[in-house]
């Protein structure tokens, strides 16, 4: 029992280490290089800062001021932050692979392909190894040019991180053109009920809550929208027995005023505040993470974020798995609802909870890269760039790096060495 204890231990221990070795923040990163301040700053503004510090096996293709500055001078924020998506390849590409590329040239997934806003292939990037030492990135969406060329490296952490500087931003067809409606425009109901959440945005409807979320659109909102089957899953209190009050708080229990994207809930260590809190620990959820789930707790039950409806500067809508039932309301067992039964409007009061199906984790999406077909390059092909440069290193208080296959194989060989003694 001892050695089963003490085996466990060690396992946790490992386990811990592993995720510290392997931790990055592009934030501590960039704040070294006072070049890059305008392109951080937009990074932290938009929340990509947070998406890169949950990723692993990422390059960030870095603008200096001078080209920031052009780019945002022009656009809102949302647009911007489309823009600076598609500089954050799901691939790691440090100086010597860029120029090892298998025939020359190929597509790489960015993290606006993550987005749902991105149609086609307008969320990849080309990369090709120009001849005379250049490499050039462009869109892959057919016809594009390579509008963008490498300028130097910045820092590596190897396997983990890489930050290389590009000339200009990468201009996706409609990228910078696209309209940018205000959140409080947004017809937030038709979202959900397309994403299959009827029930959910009826009962927004006719409980006349979806004022208060509009309302808080424009200064950021962030919505947990549960599907149609959260709905009829057992262990759901029938909502007939809820008096108007307490469905109000109900549904503005699913939402927060405030905007989390996907990476800064993963990154989340403190209770978050909904629409419904009205005082310390009041209708607050919990976030914690594995791997790329997310899981909000109520204190009754977990439920799991399925799926971004919607991104965009500064509103968000998620899909969950189940009903988020807070424990202000539901702190006994509810009955549950009848069988066959729409959800109707409330009126008496209410019965509490029993917990809520246990959350099933999304399987991580894997990102392809293609071949990519030959593109125009432009004149006035950019210049040669060096392979590396003085700050292209592997040490610096940012982040450490150790490669996984290596931590992985002296993590099994010691567990099984224990339980075989």
């Amino acid at each position: 029992m001892a050695k089963l204890q003490y085996s466990l231990l060690l396992s946790f221990t490992l386990l811990a280490l592993v995720s510290t070795i392997l931790a990055h923040n592009i934030t501590d990163i960039l704040s070294g290089f006072p070049e890059y301040s305008e392109f951080n700053k937009y990074l932290t503004q938009t929340k990509l800062a947070d998406e890169i510090n949950t990723r692993q096996t990422i390059t960030v293709l870095a603008l200096n001021n001078g080209a920031m500055t052009a780019l945002a001078a022009k656009h809102p924020l949302s647009v911007i932050k489309n823009a600076l998506s598609l500089l954050v390849v799901l691939d790691y590409y440090d100086p010597t692979k860029l120029h090892q590329i298998s025939k020359g040239t190929t597509l790489s997934t960015t993290l606006y392909q993550t987005t749902g806003n991105a149609p086609g292939n307008l969320g990849f990037v080309n990369i090709t190894d120009l001849q005379g030492g250049k490499v050039g990135f462009g869109s892959a969406a057919p016809g594009s040019k390579l509008d963008s060329s490498y300028t130097k490296s910045v820092k590596q952490v190897p396997y983990n991180i890489s930050i290389l500087e590009i000339s200009q931003p990468i201009i996706a067809p409609g990228i910078l053109t696209a309209p940018a409606p205000t959140p409080s425009s947004v017809n937030i109901t038709a979202l959900l009920e397309k994403a299959g959440c009827k029930t959910f945005a009826s009962l927004l409807q006719t409980s006349g809550v979806i004022k208060t979320y509009q309302s808080a659109a424009d200064k950021g909102l962030t919505i947990f929208a549960p599907n149609d089957e959260a709905f009829k899953a057992a262990g759901v209190p029938d909502l007939s027995k809820l008096t108007n009050a307490e469905i109000v708080s109900l549904l503005q229990y699913h939402a927060t005023a405030t905007y989390s994207p996907f990476g800064s809930l993963k990154t989340s260590k403190d209770p978050i505040s909904t629409l419904a809190s009205n005082g310390a620990g009041k209708f607050d959820l919990t976030v914690t993470s594995a791997g790329d789930s997310v899981i909000l707790h109520t204190g009754i039950g977990p439920s799991r974020v399925a799926e971004t409806v919607l991104d965009s500067t500064p509103l968000v809508i998620f899909t969950v798995d189940n009903v988020l039932l807070p424990v202000e309301l539901f702190g006994k067992a509810p009955s549950p609802a009848p069988a066959g039964e729409p959800v109707s409007a409330p009126s008496p009061s209410p019965v509490a909870s029993t917990p809520a199906p246990a959350s099933v984790e999304a399987p991580s999406p894997l990102a392809a890269s293609p071949p990519a077909p030959p593109m125009e390059t432009p004149g006035g092909a950019p210049a040669d760039a060096p392979f590396g440069s003085e700050n292209s290193t592997a040490d610096g208080s940012a982040a450490v790096h150790v490669r996984v296959p290596v931590l992985v194989t002296v993590f099994a060989t010691v567990i099984c060495s224990i339980l075989m003694s």
